[in-house]
């Protein structure tokens, strides 16, 4: 069987400094998936360099096996402390353990958790009126809400 570690390391290989794993998987009868993502994002074909790079050290006559390299994608959740880099300044979704998502700016992201800038409306002392008000929450990486981005065609 592949061993995860190998197929890691040729992935690795093949990657530039911009680009990062944010997951390898080697199922069951060797299928093997692989996602890579990038600080200005991925290309169709550097997914398809990196299983060209994958295919050419394994040996097909000694193992059968699925290949499948894609993009991290929008709107997928974040699964490394990289993808939270990245996504500095952008808006974004927070489904805690326990309660209502959230949406909000990333404005921090440190290694223990991250910040978001919330707006809400709130009413006013007239009751008439609503305010607008900003608001930072705090998230720890700990309680390991789910984070994925807010695709807007603003």
């Amino acid at each position: 069987m592949i061993k995860k570690e190998q197929i890691e390391k040729y992935v690795l290989d093949a990657l530039s400094d911009e680009y990062f794993v944010v997951s390898i998987q080697v199922k069951k009868g060797n299928a093997i998936e692989v996602l890579i993502d990038g600080d200005k994002g991925v290309s169709i074909q550097k997914c398809v360099d990196v299983s060209r790079a994958i295919e050419q050290q394994l040996d097909r006559d000694a193992e059968d096996f699925e290949l499948n390299v894609s993009s991290a994608g929008l709107g997928k959740p974040f699964k490394v402390h990289r993808q939270y880099l990245k996504n500095i300044g952008r808006e974004i979704e927070v489904s805690p353990a326990e309660g209502k998502p959230v949406s909000g700016i990333l404005k921090k992201v440190d290694n223990k958790g991250f910040d978001i800038e919330v707006n809400t409306l709130e009413k006013s002392d007239n009751k008439k009126k609503k305010v607008e008000t900003t608001n930072n929450i705090r998230f720890q990486f700990d309680d390991k809400p789910k984070v994925k981005n807010i695709i807007s065609f603003k």
